[in-house]
């Protein structure tokens, strides 16, 4: 019997993801968050999770390392990888947004040659392009993306917010939202067919504490 292999961010939506395994009755997780091992195992159940950074958890699942796997909505849509969707997990809830100063509230639109730093050039580029028929200069980043408009880097910044906190303590405000995002599983196209059973049984067995939790 081949082994189940699943992709889990490190981190908080991991950590959640391995609470929802460890209720299905898979064993190898208690060690998450407390380890450095990259692969955790539960032989009797031919299952095996793959610890990985959040942002590759798309490319691990479209190239079928991993046959399923879980992540944020925004790193679906800006990494744009060849996979199914198959459950939104409704924890990791945040927010894509346009931000900037608070002088640029209902002015930012009137803003020529927009310079835009994030570290989600795809999600900025199909924001401003398609949704508001605009050229921009993407500026990338790969962190502390709110200091770009306080030094004229940028004139406003594509960002993930979840609480507005840093946003507010440096002085800027969301002026947009594009997407809400929260945590996605994420199934290989072909794994899919090759080992339905085994992953039907988790997406049923994560619907029903969905249920519950809902």
């Amino acid at each position: 019997m081949e082994y189940l292999n699943v992709a889990l961010p490190k981190g908080r939506i991991g950590n959640l993801t391995a609470e929802m395994f460890t209720k299905l009755g898979f064993k190898g997780l208690d060690e998450i968050g407390h380890t450095r091992k990259l692969i955790l195992e539960d032989e009797k159940n031919k299952i095996r999770f793959f610890l990985v950074k959040p942002s590759d958890v798309t490319t691990y699942v479209e190239y079928g390392s991993a046959d399923i796997g879980v992540v944020g909505k925004d790193v679906i849509l800006e990494e744009n990888r060849n996979l199914y969707e198959v459950l939104d997990l409704g924890f990791g809830k945040c927010k894509v947004v346009v931000a900037g100063p608070k002088d640029l509230v209902g002015k930012w639109q009137d803003v020529n040659h927009k310079r835009v730093a994030t570290k989600y050039p795809n999600i900025t580029r199909s924001f401003f392009e398609q949704t508001k028929k605009e050229s921009i200069e993407i500026i990338k980043l790969n962190g502390s993306i709110e200091l770009a408009p306080l030094i004229g880097l940028s004139e406003i910044i594509v960002d993930i917010v979840e609480t507005g906190t840093t946003l507010k303590e440096n002085g800027l405000v969301v002026l947009e939202t594009i997407t809400d995002v929260s945590a996605r599983l994420v199934v290989n196209r072909v794994s899919l067919k090759m080992k339905q059973n085994a992953i039907e049984s988790v997406i049923l067995g994560f619907k029903k504490q969905l249920e519950v939790v809902g």
